[in-house]
């Protein structure tokens, strides 16, 4: 796995590593699956076995999804943090392209807030048939 070192010295079970990260149990073998986070070995039982490295990627699969990355600038970010190929102008670019998206979010949930104040305030509070805020809801439009 490009990336994060991964160690398995003092291994623990999926279940520690979850509540150690923060991260479900359902969202690790996720991770596992589409090879965001490498597949770990198994104990003699067959119990997965999870060290430091794989608890450092879910901390930054998980800090980087809370900042809205999609998954694959996440893996992109992963991939560009291995040894030799970090490249800072490549992850820039990663981070600037997300940043547009966020600024355009923004410029939307504006729009939108402007959009509400002005109907919510038209709105009498009464019983009527025609409410305003009901019509911009309204799949049909006003």
């Amino acid at each position: 796995m490009p990336g994060f070192t991964v160690s398995r010295a003092k291994g623990v079970s999926i279940g520690e590593l979850s509540r150690r990260t923060g991260v479900k149990v359902e969202t690790i073998r996720y991770y596992e699956k589409i090879r965001m986070l490498p597949p770990p070995p198994r104990s003699p039982n067959g119990r997965r076995v999870y060290g430091a490295g794989e608890a450092r990627i879910l901390a930054f699969i998980r800090r980087t999804r809370e900042l809205g990355f999609s998954l694959d600038d996440v893996r992109a970010l992963l991939h560009l943090s291995a040894p030799g190929t970090a490249s800072c102008r490549d992850v820039r670019q990663i981070a600037s392209q997300h940043l547009e998206r966020i600024r355009a979010n923004i410029d939307d949930l504006a729009k939108l807030e402007g959009l509400l104040a002005k109907t919510i305030a038209r709105c009498s509070g009464n019983t009527v048939p025609d409410c305003p805020v009901l019509d911009i809801l309204d799949a049909r439009g006003p």
